[in-house]
């Protein structure tokens, strides 16, 4: 499984010969729209958390670009099934197994509506268990107990959490919600974008080193491996 960060909450998984693409906010963002180019990006899905802007600005543009299914909340779906994009509804607690492996949809805390004000769904998040290694996608979200529920059944090798606070979680609470999913493996996200989510890079991984966890926070374009 090969991750990389495009800036914001915007991911790119590849597993085996699939990309996903997660919440795709390229072009509206500052620190990415100038280092990346979204017609060069592969998708065959795009999974979106929920249906703020600054996670599905791009996914029309992509999804016409390269046939990509959508992958989201019912309500989501719906709203790009009717654009006339090919789509998977999912809900919270149900999982359905794709060619690239199984993706279960989860609770998150947050809010969820289109930029035009338009009711979107309820948001949410994506545990991804592929052959070889298993993540969870936090999406925006407070800290929430339902976390806990994540390694009941699933053993992760990754968590990517946003820690910009604010909007989201911050730092301490992030690092309280990996001791939840029981992971101490963390790419950040969802910080840096705007005024109200700059962070300190270099104390935010101090904090995290501290409690014994490896939080990493990726370059735009910079990808790692699983």
């Amino acid at each position: 499984m090969k991750i990389t960060f495009y800036g914001h909450n915007t991911f790119g998984i590849k597993i085996g010969d699939i990309n996903l693409l997660v919440d795709p906010f390229i072009t509206g963002n500052e620190n990415s729209k100038d280092k990346i180019d979204i017609n060069d990006l592969k998708a065959d899905y795009i999974l979106l958390t929920h249906a703020h802007q600054d996670h599905i600005l791009d996914a029309e543009a992509i999804a016409k670009n390269t046939g990509a299914i959508i992958v989201s909340n019912f309500e989501i779906a719906t709203h790009y099934e009717n654009k006339g994009f090919e789509v998977h509804p999912m809900n919270h607690g149900g999982s359905w197994d794709f060619d690239f492996g199984t993706v279960k949809y989860v609770n998150a805390i947050h809010t969820s509506s289109f930029p035009d004000g338009s009711y979107g769904g309820q948001p949410g998040g994506f545990v991804i268990e592929s052959e070889h290694k298993n993540i969870y996608i936090a999406g925006d979200t407070a800290l929430t107990m339902d976390m806990k529920l994540i390694p009941m059944r699933t053993n992760l090798d990754l968590a990517i959490l946003p820690i910009g606070d604010n909007f989201t979680m911050g730092i301490e609470d992030a690092i309280v919600a990996s001791d939840f999913v029981e992971c101490d493996k963390i790419i950040g996200c969802h910080y840096d974008t705007f005024g109200y989510i700059e962070i300190d890079h270099e104390e935010a991984k101090r904090k995290f080193y501290e409690k014994g966890k490896d939080l990493m926070l990726l370059e735009i374009g910079e990808s790692i491996e699983l």
